[in-house]
């Protein structure tokens, strides 16, 4: 599989759902924002932790050039999956978020 680099703003919610799953495929994966948050959005923990998935200890950290440099493949959450920004979504609306993810996550290059 290819190194993917999940990108968003805040990198606390859509990134961190996506590098979460691509890495539960078996994948490598990296998420960052161009602004990050203090946390992980609690619904977003939440959500994953329903599917086993545990992102309680993950921390959003800034985009930098040596993931840029790491990455096969760099995708923005917003721009190139045209997804919301989950944070203060109900967790209902973020495990409907999860499966659309999950389905782009299906689509990637092997």
């Amino acid at each position: 599989m290819k190194r993917v680099l999940f990108v968003d703003v805040r990198n606390a919610a859509g990134s961190q759902i996506a590098r979460a799953l691509y890495e539960r495929r078996g994948g490598e994966a990296r998420s960052a924002g161009s602004d990050p948050a203090e946390d992980v959005d609690g619904a977003v923990v939440e959500a994953l932790e329903e599917i086993g998935v545990d992102l309680s200890v993950r921390r959003p950290r800034a985009l930098a050039d040596a993931d840029l440099e790491w990455a096969d493949v760099v995708v923005s959450i917003e721009e190139d999956w045209n997804l919301p920004d989950p944070v203060g979504l109900c967790l209902e609306e973020v495990r409907e978020l999860r499966a659309v993810i999950e389905a782009h996550i299906a689509g990637l290059p092997g």
